[in-house]
């Protein structure tokens, strides 16, 4: 509140004693998330249209330090550090979360593909809106919504690794299931509309296939192109999607398959890291 004093409204003490802000509240989400940038990692302009994904940064700051540590593994357990790091962000949507957090933290360099004109148009102002990020974030067009690495990346052009957070659902019906579930979960769902605390856009919570598909075209479309980076890596957030995505990986010929555990909150979920590099 310090940092942000927007928040300030949203705070007030919970069921158990404490001081926080009610999580079904689009609003109060919102405002916490532009706290944490500004107080946290030096962003002092961020903002989303209306109905977009609102990310919980704690979580999309979790992957970039489990990323970070499975690069250090490639670098004699030091943390690469600095522009010469090149991660690709796929589907890097209006609220540009990774490179926000990933310039910060580590002096990353940062391309974010985007299919979505106005998701694009928006994540560019940002950019442009915090200096610090000049220089070190590009942001690129997708033309196809059902490519991933097809049609943005130069000819023979190499990243340290790739991010992705894919699609859960594979429905608008399965997403609105999932909305009623959460405000269930926090307590919300009687008398209330189904609102989504952290909004979404369709393109940002359904696709064919839903997340194992995504998963699925983002392999087959890497192995075509399996120098572009050092680790393909995604998340995953059903558990029940690994054996697939394992046994395809292994089909295809991964060298290197690792399977990271997070634990944000109350979320169980995970990392899937892949790389076609020869074996030592």
């Amino acid at each position: 509140m310090r940092a942000s004093p927007a928040l300030a409204p949203f705070v007030g003490p919970n069921a158990y004693g404490t001081t926080s802000i009610d999580f079904a509240h689009p609003a109060a989400v919102l405002a916490l998330n532009r706290a944490l940038l500004k107080s946290d990692y030096g962003v002092a302009h961020w903002d989303l249209p209306p109905g977009y994904l609102c990310p919980p940064i704690p979580g999309r700051a979790d992957y970039l330090h489990h990323l970070a540590d499975l690069l250090a593994e490639d670098s004699g357990a030091a943390i690469p550090r600095g522009p010469a790091v090149a991660i690709l962000d796929l589907g890097v949507g209006a609220n540009c979360i990774y490179p926000l957090l990933g310039v910060p933290e580590y002096g990353w360099r940062f391309v974010g593909t985007e299919s979505d004109p106005i998701a694009l148009r928006h994540a560019r102002q940002i950019v442009a809106r915090n200096p610090a990020l000049a220089g070190l974030v590009e942001l690129r067009a997708q033309a196809s919504p059902t490519n991933v690495f097809r049609g943005v990346l130069a000819p023979g052009e190499q990243f340290t690794a790739c991010i992705c957070n894919p699609p859960f659902h594979a429905s608008a019906a399965e997403a609105a299931a999932g909305t009623q579930r959460k405000l269930r979960n926090l307590g919300h769902a009687r008398g209330r509309e189904p609102v989504r605390n952290f909004g979404g856009q369709p393109a940002e919570l359904w696709c064919r296939g839903g997340e194992a598909g995504f998963v699925r075209r983002m392999i087959s479309e890497s192995v075509l192109r399996p120098r572009a980076c050092r680790w393909f890596t995604t998340l995953v957030s059903k558990s029940e999607h690994l054996p697939g995505i394992e046994h395809t990986l292994a089909r295809l010929r991964a060298t290197g398959v690792r399977v990271l555990p997070m634990a944000p909150g109350q979320k169980q979920s995970r990392i899937v890291a892949w790389t076609f590099r020869p074996r030592d």
